[in-house]
């Protein structure tokens, strides 16, 4: 079977294209051995190296596997889905309870551990929130978010940190769907700003136990409202 000579440019990444479609369109289905490294080159019009490079591409996105001494396999027709990929693709309501998990322990760690520049961040965080309280919504929601990334920060753990990170570009939009869906903003302009004004309280407190309950309360609120929709 000839998959077509291809044009000069990221070899690497057209080989590896051009083989993702074979996988996933059906050519070559679950179980099956793929052609050797050379009789690939040829089909594709590359070098072996350009081949093996593709086929570690493939291999990383779950499609193929290498068995020493017999070949390469197809083990799958689709490529797994990276970690942000499956936070887009979520439900929000799945999305916010990973979040509080996250989060809450966050809070308290915070608590813990918050230096004075961490204090003046969240000052500076939660004034900022309040600015935006006759801003329009996607700024409001941006501030509020950044108040709990400065939360976050203070715990002083790069892991949560991380995983904080992936989860904001979600959450910035989700949670600016919601506002927007229902409204909240239209009796109150600095909606929950009690809450995050008593767990940045707790936090400068260092009352670990205070930190995690208010940040409990605010999403639970919020959550709630994702279930009512």
């Amino acid at each position: 079977m000839s998959l077509g000579a291809l044009r000069p440019s990221p070899l690497v990444e057209q080989a590896t294209v051009r083989l993702r479609e074979q996988i996933t369109g059906g050519e070559w289905a679950v179980g099956t051995k793929l052609p050797g490294e050379t009789a690939l080159a040829k089909s594709l019009g590359v070098g072996r190296s350009t081949v093996r490079e593709a086929l570690r591409a493939l291999a990383g996105a779950g499609l193929v596997q290498a068995r020493q001494g017999s070949g390469v396999f197809v083990i799958a027709t689709k490529p797994k889905e990276d970690w942000s990929t499956q936070l887009r693709q979520a439900a929000i309501t799945d999305v916010y309870e990973v979040r509080m998990l996250i989060e809450v322990e966050a809070a308290q760690l915070a608590a813990r551990r918050r230096t004075d520049d961490d204090i003046a961040a969240l000052h500076d965080a939660l004034a900022r929130r309040r600015d935006t309280a006759h801003a329009g919504n996607a700024e409001f929601v941006e501030a509020d978010i950044a108040l709990h990334q400065a939360v976050v920060a203070a715990a002083h753990n790069p892991v949560l940190t991380g995983l904080f990170t992936e989860f904001v570009p979600v959450l910035q939009q989700r949670l600016l769907d919601l506002v927007e869906l229902l409204d909240l903003r239209s009796k109150n302009p600095n909606d929950g700003d009690e809450g995050h004004a008593v767990l940045v309280d707790a936090v400068v407190r260092s009352d670990a136990e205070a930190a995690g309950r208010a940040l409990r309360d605010e999403l639970e609120r919020t959550l709630a409202l994702l279930h009512s929709l």
